[in-house]
Protein backbone atom coordinates (compact mmCIF):
# COMPACT_ATOMS: atom_id res chain seq x y z
CA UNK A 1 0.00 0.00 0.00
CA UNK A 2 1.77 3.04 -1.05
CA UNK A 3 2.05 5.92 1.80
CA UNK A 4 0.60 9.44 0.34
CA UNK A 5 1.89 12.37 1.87
CA UNK A 6 -0.10 15.50 2.47
CA UNK A 7 0.76 18.96 0.89
CA UNK A 8 1.52 20.32 4.57
CA UNK A 9 3.48 17.76 4.78
CA UNK A 10 5.54 18.30 1.53
CA UNK A 11 5.61 21.78 2.74
CA UNK A 12 7.10 21.48 6.11
CA UNK A 13 9.77 18.44 4.98
CA UNK A 14 11.06 21.48 2.07
CA UNK A 15 11.45 24.18 4.59
CA UNK A 16 13.16 21.78 6.68
CA UNK A 17 15.65 21.09 4.24
CA UNK A 18 15.95 24.56 2.88
CA UNK A 19 16.37 25.62 7.14
CA UNK A 20 18.93 23.30 7.08
CA UNK A 21 20.96 24.68 4.14
CA UNK A 22 21.02 27.81 5.44
CA UNK A 23 22.41 26.97 8.76
CA UNK A 24 25.31 24.82 6.84
CA UNK A 25 26.14 27.67 4.83
CA UNK A 26 26.47 30.48 7.79
CA UNK A 27 28.15 28.30 9.57
CA UNK A 28 30.84 27.45 6.94
CA UNK A 29 30.47 31.83 6.47
CA UNK A 30 31.41 32.23 9.98
CA UNK A 31 34.58 29.92 9.95
CA UNK A 32 35.58 32.04 6.85
CA UNK A 33 34.55 35.36 8.73
CA UNK A 34 36.90 33.58 11.88
CA UNK A 35 40.06 32.99 9.78
CA UNK A 36 40.00 36.53 8.36
CA UNK A 37 39.65 37.94 11.47
CA UNK A 38 42.38 36.07 12.98
CA UNK A 39 44.75 37.15 10.18
CA UNK A 40 43.51 40.86 10.43
CA UNK A 41 44.23 40.67 14.57
CA UNK A 42 47.48 38.88 14.31
CA UNK A 43 48.35 42.13 11.21
CA UNK A 44 47.51 44.36 14.03
CA UNK A 45 49.45 43.33 16.50
CA UNK A 46 52.39 43.67 14.28
CA UNK A 47 51.84 47.37 12.96
CA UNK A 48 51.62 47.57 16.77
CA UNK A 49 54.49 45.63 17.46
CA UNK A 50 56.87 47.62 15.22
CA UNK A 51 55.39 51.23 16.23
CA UNK A 52 56.15 50.45 19.41
CA UNK A 53 59.62 49.40 18.68
CA UNK A 54 59.92 52.68 16.56
CA UNK A 55 58.59 54.83 19.64
CA UNK A 56 60.70 53.19 21.81
CA UNK A 57 64.18 54.11 19.95
CA UNK A 58 63.62 57.59 19.34
CA UNK A 59 61.92 57.44 23.16
CA UNK A 60 65.78 56.48 24.08
CA UNK A 61 67.52 59.02 21.37
CA UNK A 62 64.88 62.17 22.59
CA UNK A 63 66.27 61.21 26.19
CA UNK A 64 69.75 61.10 25.63
CA UNK A 65 70.59 64.52 26.28
CA UNK A 66 73.21 66.68 24.31
CA UNK A 67 76.53 67.08 25.94
CA UNK A 68 78.82 70.48 25.57
CA UNK A 69 82.57 70.09 26.95
CA UNK A 70 84.14 73.86 27.51
CA UNK A 71 88.10 73.29 26.51
CA UNK A 72 88.97 76.71 27.70
CA UNK A 73 89.60 80.05 25.40
CA UNK A 74 87.47 79.51 22.38
CA UNK A 75 87.41 75.90 21.97
CA UNK A 76 84.06 73.78 22.45
CA UNK A 77 82.39 70.33 21.42
CA UNK A 78 79.33 69.51 21.50
CA UNK A 79 78.34 65.79 21.19
CA UNK A 80 74.28 65.71 20.23
CA UNK A 81 71.92 63.18 21.44
CA UNK A 82 72.73 61.36 18.23
CA UNK A 83 76.24 60.97 19.18
CA UNK A 84 77.73 63.34 16.50
CA UNK A 85 80.88 65.21 17.50
CA UNK A 86 81.07 68.88 16.69
CA UNK A 87 84.36 70.87 17.22
CA UNK A 88 84.21 74.63 17.44
CA UNK A 89 87.34 76.62 16.74
CA UNK A 90 89.98 73.91 17.92
CA UNK A 91 93.37 75.43 20.13
CA UNK A 92 93.21 74.66 23.62
CA UNK A 93 92.47 71.16 25.29
CA UNK A 94 94.59 67.69 25.84
CA UNK A 95 94.28 64.80 23.14
CA UNK A 96 91.94 63.13 25.32
CA UNK A 97 89.06 66.62 24.58
CA UNK A 98 89.85 65.62 21.24
CA UNK A 99 89.51 61.66 21.14
CA UNK A 100 85.95 61.18 19.89
CA UNK A 101 85.74 61.06 15.87
CA UNK A 102 84.67 64.47 14.67
CA UNK A 103 81.73 64.61 12.32
CA UNK A 104 81.97 68.73 12.25
CA UNK A 105 84.87 71.24 12.79
CA UNK A 106 83.65 74.90 12.42
CA UNK A 107 86.26 77.57 12.82
CA UNK A 108 84.79 81.44 13.30
CA UNK A 109 87.99 82.82 11.39
CA UNK A 110 91.41 82.62 10.40
CA UNK A 111 93.60 83.39 13.94
CA UNK A 112 95.82 80.53 15.01
CA UNK A 113 94.05 80.51 18.44
CA UNK A 114 91.01 79.03 16.67
CA UNK A 115 92.20 77.11 13.95
CA UNK A 116 94.17 74.06 15.21
CA UNK A 117 92.19 71.68 13.51
CA UNK A 118 95.29 69.14 13.59
CA UNK A 119 94.69 68.34 16.61
CA UNK A 120 91.97 66.38 15.43
CA UNK A 121 93.18 63.25 14.43
CA UNK A 122 90.48 61.06 14.86
CA UNK A 123 87.36 61.75 11.84
CA UNK A 124 84.68 60.34 10.55
CA UNK A 125 84.82 59.19 6.76
CA UNK A 126 82.04 61.79 6.05
CA UNK A 127 83.66 64.65 8.83
CA UNK A 128 83.07 68.54 7.50
CA UNK A 129 84.56 71.24 7.88
CA UNK A 130 83.20 74.53 7.66
CA UNK A 131 85.05 77.80 8.45
CA UNK A 132 84.87 81.47 7.79
CA UNK A 133 85.09 80.85 4.15
CA UNK A 134 82.23 78.50 3.30
CA UNK A 135 80.00 80.61 6.10
CA UNK A 136 80.65 83.59 3.96
CA UNK A 137 80.83 82.50 0.25
CA UNK A 138 79.21 85.07 -1.98
CA UNK A 139 79.39 87.48 0.61
CA UNK A 140 76.24 86.33 2.82
CA UNK A 141 76.31 84.64 6.20
CA UNK A 142 75.21 80.91 4.88
CA UNK A 143 73.44 78.41 6.83
CA UNK A 144 73.88 74.63 6.74
CA UNK A 145 71.63 71.52 7.54
CA UNK A 146 73.67 68.08 8.34
CA UNK A 147 70.72 66.37 9.61
CA UNK A 148 71.49 66.13 13.25
CA UNK A 149 72.05 69.78 13.27
CA UNK A 150 71.96 73.25 11.65
CA UNK A 151 74.48 75.72 11.79
CA UNK A 152 73.23 79.64 11.10
CA UNK A 153 76.51 81.79 10.69
CA UNK A 154 76.14 85.28 12.21
CA UNK A 155 77.63 88.47 12.44
CA UNK A 156 80.67 89.24 14.01
CA UNK A 157 83.95 91.52 14.16
CA UNK A 158 85.47 94.73 15.41
CA UNK A 159 87.02 97.97 13.97
CA UNK A 160 89.88 96.93 15.65
CA UNK A 161 91.36 93.26 14.82
CA UNK A 162 88.89 91.40 12.95
CA UNK A 163 87.03 92.13 10.08
CA UNK A 164 83.11 91.29 9.42
CA UNK A 165 84.06 89.78 6.05
CA UNK A 166 86.39 87.52 7.65
CA UNK A 167 84.88 86.47 11.02
CA UNK A 168 81.61 84.80 12.19
CA UNK A 169 79.60 83.58 15.06
CA UNK A 170 77.38 80.61 14.87
CA UNK A 171 74.09 79.84 15.79
CA UNK A 172 73.75 75.68 16.04
CA UNK A 173 70.49 73.79 16.44
CA UNK A 174 70.64 70.45 17.29
CA UNK A 175 67.86 67.87 16.44
CA UNK A 176 66.24 68.00 19.95
CA UNK A 177 65.77 71.98 19.52
CA UNK A 178 68.72 72.98 21.69
CA UNK A 179 70.43 76.33 20.11
CA UNK A 180 73.67 77.22 21.41
CA UNK A 181 75.07 80.25 20.08
CA UNK A 182 79.14 81.13 19.78
CA UNK A 183 79.70 84.47 19.48
CA UNK A 184 83.94 83.85 17.87
CA UNK A 185 85.67 87.74 18.32
CA UNK A 186 83.49 90.10 17.89
CA UNK A 187 82.08 93.27 19.36
CA UNK A 188 78.59 94.17 19.37
CA UNK A 189 76.75 93.69 15.92
CA UNK A 190 73.84 95.20 14.47
CA UNK A 191 72.19 91.27 13.87
CA UNK A 192 72.38 90.33 17.45
CA UNK A 193 69.02 91.75 18.67
CA UNK A 194 67.36 89.72 16.16
CA UNK A 195 68.94 86.64 17.92
CA UNK A 196 66.48 87.28 20.57
CA UNK A 197 64.00 85.91 18.47
CA UNK A 198 65.65 82.58 18.30
CA UNK A 199 65.04 81.72 21.72
CA UNK A 200 68.63 80.54 22.44
CA UNK A 201 69.43 78.10 24.86
CA UNK A 202 73.33 79.00 25.41
CA UNK A 203 75.28 81.58 24.66
CA UNK A 204 79.05 82.18 24.38
CA UNK A 205 80.29 85.79 24.70
CA UNK A 206 83.93 86.68 24.44
CA UNK A 207 85.12 89.22 26.95
CA UNK A 208 88.63 89.73 26.71
CA UNK A 209 88.67 93.32 26.74
CA UNK A 210 92.10 93.57 24.58
CA UNK A 211 91.02 91.89 21.15
CA UNK A 212 87.53 92.08 21.44
CA UNK A 213 85.10 93.32 23.89
CA UNK A 214 85.25 93.79 27.55
CA UNK A 215 82.95 92.12 29.84
CA UNK A 216 80.57 95.28 29.99
CA UNK A 217 79.66 95.44 26.69
CA UNK A 218 79.69 91.36 26.64
CA UNK A 219 77.33 91.64 29.01
CA UNK A 220 75.55 94.27 26.97
CA UNK A 221 75.58 92.63 24.19
CA UNK A 222 73.97 89.14 26.34
CA UNK A 223 71.29 91.43 27.30
CA UNK A 224 70.41 91.59 23.74
CA UNK A 225 70.57 88.22 22.85
CA UNK A 226 68.68 86.81 25.99
CA UNK A 227 69.56 83.83 25.98
CA UNK A 228 68.29 81.45 28.86
CA UNK A 229 72.57 81.15 29.66
CA UNK A 230 74.76 83.69 28.74
CA UNK A 231 78.66 82.10 28.89
CA UNK A 232 81.75 84.33 29.55
CA UNK A 233 84.37 82.48 27.01
CA UNK A 234 87.49 83.75 25.44
CA UNK A 235 88.28 86.06 28.84
CA UNK A 236 92.22 86.46 27.93
CA UNK A 237 94.32 86.78 24.93
CA UNK A 238 95.54 83.67 23.50
CA UNK A 239 99.24 84.99 23.95
CA UNK A 240 98.72 85.26 27.72
CA UNK A 241 99.06 81.39 28.29
CA UNK A 242 95.91 81.56 30.47
CA UNK A 243 92.80 79.89 28.82
CA UNK A 244 90.27 80.25 31.51
CA UNK A 245 90.52 83.17 34.62
CA UNK A 246 87.95 82.93 37.24
CA UNK A 247 87.84 86.06 38.29
CA UNK A 248 86.87 87.70 34.60
CA UNK A 249 84.19 84.84 34.75
CA UNK A 250 82.75 86.26 37.49
CA UNK A 251 83.03 89.59 36.71
CA UNK A 252 81.05 89.07 33.73
CA UNK A 253 77.36 90.53 35.07
CA UNK A 254 74.91 89.42 32.70
CA UNK A 255 71.06 88.26 33.66
CA UNK A 256 71.09 84.44 33.63
CA UNK A 257 75.18 84.05 33.79
CA UNK A 258 76.52 80.21 33.52
CA UNK A 259 80.00 79.64 34.27
CA UNK A 260 81.53 77.01 32.80
CA UNK A 261 85.05 75.69 34.37
CA UNK A 262 87.52 74.70 31.75
CA UNK A 263 87.48 70.99 31.12
CA UNK A 264 83.76 71.34 32.59
CA UNK A 265 81.34 69.50 30.34
CA UNK A 266 77.47 69.69 30.89
CA UNK A 267 74.60 68.66 29.82
CA UNK A 268 72.38 70.67 27.68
Amino acid sequence: MKKRFSITTIIIIMMSMVALLTACGSSSGSQENVGESDQSAQSDQTVQSEQADQTEQEAEMNGKPAKLLYMGHASIRITTPEDKVIYIDPFVGDGDAYAPAADLILETHSHYDHTVADKIENRSEDCQIITWKEALEGGAHQSFDLGYAKVEAVEAGNNANHSVSDCVGYVITLSDGTKVYVSGDTSTTEQMPSLAEQKIDYAFFCCDGIYNMDLEEAAACADLVKAKHSIPYHMTAADSGTFFDRDRAEAFNAENRLIIEEGEEIEL
